[in-house]
């Protein structure tokens, strides 16, 4: 399935049922009198968050979306049908975003959220309702309301605990396969993901979900590389995991350009809690690593994790810090799960 987060589409209500005007002919009554009945209400459009579905890719091919109208008001005093709401199922996650881009109008944070965004326009009346004591016999009626319509943007904010940051082929995509159920590409080239990847983690008898997002290099937020388009996915995590590369350029740089990106950005991502994890030490030594561990402390991370997401050093230690920054309700209990997550072969890393 083809990954899309943003996507323009038209939207329209439907448009109320014109009253009848209509009177009685019925033989052997002596008397007659007006009994047009009123229009029926035309259809809202609906959205409504649904579980499942992790891209508007389906938006690409249908843009655009109409209720249908109220049915018209009939003789004998008939109300015509109302139309049946328009239901727009989305990806939790979604936000829509007036055509201007200015103003959020909804936001999708859980399963089942609905939100009527055009309300359909009201039946019109019909003559019978505007019989009085001296207007026996009136010819007037209302149209019905007109629709509603609007062109909304609609943007995915994938819905993550965890975010995983850092430059093309930290190893982001290895750390990701190694700790969860994700299937992402690997490759010995930069940008190998080129969209966004989710993995759910499961570990001490929790589980989390951990965004991959594709790397950044300097300038992204001017559109350099894939630029900072997918950052807007990790805007909802509640900590960030910075990949860094023990044998790429120089660590103390590396996080220096990703994190400058970063404040860039903004949207809160700079003053989000980050944990650094100064990847692939399976291709170093235990003293080189600490002696970057402790260049990146001086240039500012508060800890460091020596990890290989090849072969999983180091890791659970970093997952147990990861859990410390989720509460309970986030990072819910494994059912069914016998034993803990154990150290890798070979023992844990603890942060240098």
């Amino acid at each position: 399935m083809h990954f899309l987060d943003q996507a323009k589409i038209f939207v329209k209500s439907g448009a109320g049922g014109p009253g009848a005007v209509s009177f009685r002919r019925e033989k052997y009554v002596e008397y007659g009198g007006p009994d047009g009945g009123n229009g029926g209400k035309g259809g809202d459009v609906v959205f409504v968050a649904v579980a499942g579905l992790n891209t508007l890719i389906d938006f690409r091919y249908t843009q655009h979306f109409k209720a249908q109208r109220g049915g018209h008001g009939m003789g004998k005093d008939r109300t015509g049908a109302s139309a049946p709401d328009l239901v727009i199922e989305v990806p939790v996650g979604t936000q829509i975003i007036s055509d201007d881009r200015e103003e959020v109008l909804a936001d999708f944070t859980e399963v089942g959220q609905r939100v009527v965004l055009l309300e359909g326009g009201m039946g019109g009346r019909g003559n019978a309702s505007y019989k009085t004591s001296t207007n026996r016999a009136p010819r007037q009626h209302q149209p019905g309301i007109p629709a509603e319509e609007m062109w909304v943007w609609l943007r995915l904010k994938l819905l993550a605990d965890a975010g995983l940051v850092g430059l093309p082929n930290a190893g982001k995509s290895t750390f990701i396969n190694q700790v969860s159920n994700a299937q992402a590409k690997v490759g010995a080239y930069a940008f190998t993901t080129l969209v966004p990847k989710l993995g759910v983690v499961r570990h001490r008898n929790r589980e989390f979900v951990l965004a991959d997002i594709p790397g950044l290099i300097e300038g992204a937020a001017d559109g350099a590389g894939i630029g900072d388009r997918f950052l807007g996915h990790i805007e909802r995590c509640r900590v960030l995991i910075h990949l860094i590369d023990i044998g790429g350029v120089d660590p103390v740089e590396a996080m220096r350009i990703v994190e400058e990106e970063l404040a860039a950005y903004g949207e809160g991502l700079d003053d989000k809690p980050r944990l650094v994890a100064l990847n692939k030490i399976d291709l170093a030594d235990a003293e080189l690593a600490e002696d970057f561990a402790k260049e990146l402390r001086a240039a500012g991370a508060d800890q460091v994790f020596p990890i290989s997401g090849a072969t999983g050093e180091g890791i659970p230690g970093l997952l147990d810090a990861v859990l410390g920054y989720l509460p309970d309700r986030t990072a819910t209990e494994t059912k069914g799960s016998e034993v803990e997550d154990a150290p890798a072969e070979g023992g844990d890393w603890s942060p240098i």
